[in-house]
């Protein structure tokens, strides 16, 4: 289960996600960020209320990376143990901006 949390404050767009990042739900924002992303200079992910995240969301978040590596700047916020343990262990923590 995961839920989607957008604030858009154009060109600037926050995106929370709560629940869990897994193959079920990746889909979803994948196709939600494909929606949004037209004229955002600014990606934020607020990561506070994450709880899991699998490799089919890591794929997600390097897709949205390469997205904006193009138009403007991603970061990701209020990371926790958990999710950063991922990204420590993938590497993703090296190509991700982490605040």
């Amino acid at each position: 289960m995961l839920t989607i949390e957008k604030t858009l404050n154009a060109p600037a767009l926050t995106v929370a996600l709560i629940g869990r990042l897994d193959t079920t739900t990746a889909p979803e924002l994948e196709k939600e960020l494909k929606a949004s992303l037209d004229g955002i200079t600014e990606l934020t992910f607020d990561l506070a209320a994450l709880e899991y995240i699998s490799s089919a969301g890591l794929r997600v978040l390097l897709s949205a990376q390469k997205t904006m590596n193009r138009q403007g700047t991603m970061k990701l916020t209020h990371v926790n143990e958990t999710i950063m343990e991922i990204f420590e262990v993938t590497g993703f923590s090296d190509i991700l901006t982490v605040e």
